[in-house]
């Protein structure tokens, strides 16, 4: 049954990485995957072995011997728990997403696009990859990747070129999110697991993580599509407006503040971008009408008739109309399908299968590359309870570079990549063969600075 399982998990994964051949959009499989599933797990729950608790990360013990009513319990509860970790992300996402609309709503990237003034192209891919490593560190590598492609496309037209500097910056936002707590979702899961501290996180991994970007971004320098210099777009449309200094301020800083809320509330970040979230609405509900009150005021000319007409709806409600839901729902499909696998212990399984036949620095490395096939989440949980090693072991610090930048090197393999994909349109095979090397390369670059570096930490 379980090869069953794992046969559906890999025809469906299959059918998404051949999205362009078959004309069907990847939300399609992902979400029918998920719950073919889910549905084999329900109805066969009397046959399968084991089941994995992903409260306590570890196999449930006598499970199999358990009467049919605690084992659908048990589904229940587990189905409902990971639904719930998918949907803070989730939410967290529409969030980041609707704020960044919100800022694009005034034009507000205007303001950043007009302050690149580089026509080399060289020289925009290192302020595309350094603004992705640092800005992902503070917002995560998710919203980072959000914001610097919004603005990617507000100043490179060739859409081609377009799709080689996303793939660097998804490169650049997975290494910037690996060193910090609240950069990437599995480096804060060892966080709030208790398995690394801030102080410790940062002086293992912030050299590894500058060493992985500095690499692609160099090796990614020499290549042709980077010689020469650009014409930066400049749209009319796109000019800026008396409110988009602020609109851009108010959002960055909303985003800004999530990790603050957390920290300070121990909440989950999701409520702290809803907060902000809340908070950009406000400001743009009332620079919108402050807009719309000035266009009426102009005349009946053909501008102020454009704006008039644009300022009479929502800039919230236009905002929601705009952003990736496919992706969203692709998001939901792959990783609710990914969970199946990890409550019936296979995932589990396959860790301690490997624990006992290699070395840990090479399964951790390969779990940096498994991390670009199936999502890193259920594999950083399947090491909480695999592994029993003390807070700030070097192992922990390992994991988390590793399952934070090992992404990188498929376009599905992280939460940048998946939006990335979503937002640019990026074409699955075409990102393996152009830029997977390029993130395979700069992964192994940081893992072996690592392994050099550990010793004299």
């Amino acid at each position: 049954m379980d090869l069953f399982i794992i046969g559906i998990f890999i025809l469906g994964y299959f059918a998404i990485t051949i999205e362009h051949v078959i004309k069907v959009d990847k939300l399609v499989p992902a979400l029918i995957t998920m719950t073919i599933l889910w549905a084999i797990v329900a109805l066969g729950i009397e046959n399968f072995p084991n089941w994995f608790d992903p409260s306590s990360h570890g196999l449930v013990d006598g499970f199999l011997n358990f009467p049919l009513e605690e084992k659908q319990h048990l589904l229940e509860n587990t189905l409902l728990h990971h639904l719930g970790k998918t949907s803070e992300i989730l939410i967290f996402l529409i969030g980041a997403m609707t704020i960044v609309e919100i800022i694009d709503y005034f034009n507000g990237f205007a303001v950043i696009r007009d302050l690149i003034k580089f026509k080399s192209k060289i020289a925009i891919l290192w302020v595309f990859s350094i603004l992705a490593f640092v800005l992902s560190a503070i917002i995560d590598n998710l919203t980072a990747t959000i914001v610097l492609i919004s603005i990617l496309q507000k100043l490179v037209a060739n859409k081609s070129l377009r799709l080689w500097y996303a793939g660097l910056i998804v490169i650049a936002a997975n290494a910037g999110g690996a060193w910090s707590p609240i950069g990437d979702v599995t480096t804060t899961m060892l966080w709030i697991g208790k398995k690394v501290t801030t102080p410790e996180l940062i002086s293992h991994l912030l050299i590894p993580s500058i060493v992985c970007m500095v690499v692609s971004s160099g090796i990614a320098s020499l290549l042709p599509v980077f010689k020469g210099n650009i014409t930066l777009k400049n749209s009319e449309d796109d000019s800026r407006n008396r409110f988009s200094l602020n609109i851009l301020i108010i959002g960055l800083l909303a985003i800004i503040s999530v990790p603050v809320f957390k920290i300070v509330t121990h909440l989950p970040p999701y409520i702290g971008m809803m907060l902000g979230l809340g908070v950009v609405s406000i400001f743009a509900e009332i620079y919108s009408n402050s807009e719309f009150a000035l266009s009426k005021v102009t005349g009946p000319d053909k501008d102020a008739s454009s704006n008039e007409k644009k300022h009479h709806q929502s800039p919230v409600h236009m905002a929601l109309t705009k952003i990736e839901l496919p992706s969203i729902l692709f998001f939901l499909g792959i990783l609710m399908a990914v969970a199946a696998l990890e409550s019936l212990g296979i995932l589990f399984q396959l860790a301690v299968d490997l624990k006992q036949t290699i070395s840990l620095d090479t399964l951790v490395i390969i779990m940096g590359a498994a991390s670009a096939i199936i999502d890193n989440v259920p594999l950083v949980a399947a090491s909480l309870g695999m592994f029993t090693e003390p807070i700030d072991d070097q192992l922990w610090h390992f994991i988390a570079y590793s399952a934070g930048t090992g992404g990188s090197m498929l376009i599905i393999g992280s939460a940048a990549g998946v939006v990335a994909m979503g937002m640019e349109k990026i074409n699955f095979f075409w990102y393996l063969k152009k830029i997977g090397w390029i993130a395979f390369l700069g992964f192994i670059s940081g893992a072996a600075t690592f392994m050099i570096l550990r010793n004299f930490i």
